[in-house]
């Protein structure tokens, strides 16, 4: 008897979707695949490196969907957002009013951007390359742009907008908290504030002072329109859904957005102002300004008369302070994109909203699975060294691993977990370096009963060792150390260093021939 294909739908053209569908089609290339993107364009990793057993390294492309067909000739891409699902049925409802109907579906319809006042024209949420096209054309003009957010986009942001004044507000006492600590964030900082300068593959140029490596530092720490088949990306933003206007965002930017972010500016040295522990408490217009008659604060270093001049908007926190400028970037960080299906069905959803995925990424309705910024693991007593991060590394592991995990359920056999899950690893830059995090790089969910290890040379390297019990269960590497393949296998095979000590980071050892 012939035997029908099955049927796999994947929802999201972000790297996680697409990740998916390309394994779908590799591992049952007589399966009918179904890909949903609300934009004609879907996000791929390119030029795919294997840095070490978990590292990985690759440039996320935004290319035309016809591409994927053509790599994957049983997917069909169909340019819709999903609106809903029904698990008894096995339907997935399409913008359009249409249904389609699936035997194993996986959600990976990414994260919406968290903005400070939705619908202020005068405010941006940077998510997707529509939004980095409408920052370019508002800011080229700006006199002074407020940025908002801690994360990576602000961080981004704040380094490249030159020749302007910016107002760099974060809730935390230091920068970058999200990735590394007030140690590494003053290093960084000499580059933000300072203007020292470096070159785009992480090298510090001859204007930087080159010494030699400080002394390590060992210490203890206190305990798409609904008829048309392209609508410009993604899924239902946040404020399209308050306004029901069905306006798509396009999936999230890739780790290199900003090589792209090419904005005129007549001078390249930088004017930032920080604003540290403290959040917006309200927003204002012009003509609310001068109604409720408040007085604008006066940043470090800009005299009195230079804010005389009118903005159009204003910016109130919780500080006390309050900023006038061209245009407020909110960079606060994002929420999972659960809007499309939670209305439609019972789906168990973590603390922080993301739908809830066993270790084998499904949820809690048969047959739909979930990967990428979407969902929250339910599996983190698996190992202690990994935990979950809305990083492009984990979409693509997830989203290549809920594929695995579809045809292996389809065709009943079990699967293993796939070996990216041991250990966090993640590789990024961050103000021109590169930098690699490893395993609980930041002491996270530690207790007060760990080392750090610090080798730091200003301007070039910036190395941090967590040690717990002699062994190495976490590390921060800044700029080109090399070091990340070693350190990786040593958190990995988890030997026992402590007849090191200190000399674990003399830079007159070298540790990657000890342990090669």
């Amino acid at each position: 008897d012939h035997k029908m294909a099955v049927h796999y739908v994947v929802a999201g053209g972000g790297i996680a979707g697409v990740t998916c569908a390309e394994q779908l089609s590799e591992l049952d290339p007589d399966a009918k695949i179904t890909l949903l993107s609300a934009s004609k364009l879907i996000k791929a990793a390119t030029n795919f490196r294997k840095v070490g057993r978990t590292l990985e390294d690759f440039n996320v492309q935004e290319t035309s969907s016809n591409i994927l067909v053509r790599k994957c000739p049983n997917v069909t891409i169909m340019h819709q957002a999903i609106t809903g699902v029904s698990h008894e049925d096995h339907l997935v409802y399409l913008i359009n009013g249409e249904s389609l109907k699936y035997d194993k579906l996986c959600i990976c319809t990414g994260a919406l951007p968290k903005i400070v006042s939705i619908g202020n024209r005068w405010v941006l949420g940077v998510r997707d390359t529509e939004s980095v096209e409408d920052l370019i054309s508002k800011v080229c003009n700006a006199r002074r742009v407020v940025i908002i957010g801690n994360g990576g986009i602000a961080m981004e942001l704040v380094f490249e907008l030159k020749g302007r004044e910016v107002i760099w507000a974060i809730k935390d006492t230091s920068i970058g908290t999200t990735y590394f600590d007030e140690g590494a964030a003053k290093f960084f900082l000499s580059e933000l504030v300072h203007g020292t300068s470096v070159d785009k593959e992480g090298g510090a140029l001859d204007s930087i002072i080159k010494t030699k490596p400080v002394k390590r530092i060992k210490y203890m720490l206190e305990s798409t329109d609904p008829k048309g088949s392209s609508v410009g990306g993604g899924q239902l933003t946040e404020a399209a859904c308050v306004k029901r206007d069905y306006h798509a965002m396009g999936s999230a930017l890739g780790p290199d957005w900003f090589s792209e972010l090419k904005i005129e500016a007549k001078q390249t040295s930088r004017n930032i102002h920080i604003d540290y522990g403290c959040e917006v408490s309200a927003i204002y217009s012009l003509e609310e300004f001068k109604g409720k008659k408040l007085k604008e604060t006066v940043p470090k270093g800009v005299t009195k008369q230079d804010i005389e001049c009118q903005w159009p908007v204003y910016v109130e926190f919780t500080n006390g302070t309050l900023y006038g400028c061209d245009l407020v970037v909110s960079a606060t960080g994002v929420t999972p994109n659960v809007k499309s299906v939670h209305s439609a069905d019972k789906f168990n959803l973590a603390e922080d909203g993301g739908l809830l995925v066993d270790c084998e990424m499904r949820t809690n309705l048969n047959d739909i699975y979930a990967a990428g910024d979407v969902c929250s693991v339910n599996w983190i007593d698996h190992t202690f060294l990994w935990f979950q991060m809305r990083l492009w590394t984990q979409a693509r592991q997830m989203g290549a691993y809920a594929g695995k995990c579809m045809v292996a359920h389809h065709n009943g056999r079990d699967i293993l977990m796939d070996f990216c899950f041991e250990l966090f690893a993640h590789v990024t830059k961050f103000f021109a370096y590169k930098v690699v995090l490893l395993g609980r790089y930041n002491a996270q969910s530690l207790s007060s009963d760990y080392q750090l290890l610090l080798r730091c040379t200003p301007g070039r390297e910036y190395i941090k060792v967590v040690m717990k019990d002699g062994r190495m269960i976490g590390a921060i590497l800044i700029g080109d150390t090399d070091l990340e393949e070693t350190f990786e296998n040593l958190i990995l095979n988890q030997l026992d260093l402590s007849r090191f000590g200190e000399n674990l980071l003399n830079p007159d050892i070298d540790i990657e021939d000890f342990f090669d």
